[in-house]
């Protein structure tokens, strides 16, 4: 999806103690991404920085346009729910 794997993964310059946050999770949509999909992308991350330095988060905030975006608070509360999910189940 986002080149995570290979020579091609900005991953492989992380150093250090330094933490990443996947944005993972579209705020432009209500729909949920697929679960399995998203926990794949996390373990290929994982590859490079190990799963305690790793966070998942949206892409950007669910207010990021002021037009055409529209995502209901419970939609908003699902994206939300959802990444708590994952980052339990990782």
């Amino acid at each position: 999806m986002w080149g995570l794997q290979g020579v091609d993964s900005p991953l492989q310059f992380v150093t250090g103690e330094k933490n990443v946050v996947l944005g993972l999770v579209s705020s432009k949509t209500g729909e949920l991404e697929e679960k399995e999909q998203i926990i794949t992308y996390i373990q290929e991350a994982s590859q490079y920085v190990p799963l305690d330095r790793l966070a998942l988060s949206l892409q950007c905030a669910f207010a990021s346009a002021e037009e055409g975006i529209i995502l209901t608070e419970e939609q908003q509360w699902a994206k939300l729910h959802f990444i708590k999910d994952i980052a339990e189940d990782v």
